[in-house]
């Protein structure tokens, strides 16, 4: 089997990448440095030239300072070009969205959640999405949208809330905690693999399916905290109040995986204990 991924130098892309070459795969990783993703017409020629079986969108861009970032955001968010490159012979296309693209509620969110992104990164994720699986049904290739919760592991962007948790710990540095309660629903990067390879090889998933990938479980910042100081053994400082927050902060972040579990055989694995303990463990 052929696989490609797009974003296989990102977070998930790594893990990802490692996963299937581990079970055999042959895979073509696409990064910033192999191509620009937000030019149509490489990344078209990239995507022909692997000629996949499967193909896993994990692609994200973030950067939104200037008119000209927005749009390069939006082109590598959106990847119109993808579903169209896609060989005849390719059998599924899955995607990693983002829990982002939903409204905030006060209930776990289920994949009838409206949609109504928080933020310009939910609202490229959320249209690319909806554009897969718009495409993907055209040209008769089965797809499947994960949207993923809040996911962690080793080898995290270092200025995210986990890194800079574990940095506090293993440095003595300080943890900025919100102004505001903050409460995310955690879930492993390799649960997040687990479910991309389930949806890639399953062919009994209904066309077009979008699925939540999260544990069900929301902790708020001082409990990870509190987590981590108790897996790592070592007192985490903290800061109330310093960090500024997010427009899409909200006390009430937790996913319904009930869909995920039905359709893919799907479950989280690693409770958030465990997580932070292998991730303490990597280094």
């Amino acid at each position: 089997m052929r696989a490609l991924v797009t974003g296989a130098g990102g977070f998930v892309g790594r893990h990802l990448v490692a996963r299937l070459q581990h079970e055999g795969w042959q895979v073509t990783g696409l990064t910033r440095r192999d191509v620009d993703l937000a030019d149509p017409v490489a990344a078209a020629a990239a995507v022909r030239a692997a000629d996949p079986d499967v193909a896993f969108s994990l692609a994200a861009g973030r950067a939104k300072g200037t008119p000209a970032e927005r749009a390069a955001t939006v082109a590598v968010n959106t990847s119109p070009w993808l579903v169209d490159a896609l060989p005849d012979r390719c059998r599924t296309v899955v995607r990693l969205g983002s829990s982002t693209e939903y409204a905030a509620a006060s209930r776990p969110l289920a994949e009838d959640a409206p949609l109504e992104p928080r933020g310009f990164f939910g609202a490229t994720k959320a249209a690319g999405s909806l554009l897969l699986q718009a495409a993907a049904a055209e040209r008769g290739i089965r797809a499947a949208v994960l949207r993923a919760f809040q996911v962690y592991g080793p080898g995290d962007h270092p200025t995210r809330l986990v890194p800079v948790v574990m940095a506090a710990a293993r440095d003595g540095g300080t943890v900025d905690l919100p102004a505001r309660l903050s409460r995310r629903d955690w879930v492993w990067v390799g649960d997040v693999v687990d479910a991309c390879l389930r949806a890639a090889v399953d062919d009994g998933l209904p066309p077009g399916v979008v699925l939540n990938i999260g544990t069900g479980v929301q902790t708020s910042t001082e409990e990870l905290v509190a987590v981590a100081e108790r897996v790592t053994g070592r007192p985490i400082a903290t800061v109330p109040g310093a960090h500024p927050g997010r427009g899409w902060d909200t006390a009430d972040w937790v996913c319904d995986p009930a869909l995920a579990r039905r359709l893919l055989g799907w479950s989280p694995t690693v409770d958030l204990a465990e997580g932070l303990a292998r991730t303490w463990a990597a280094g």
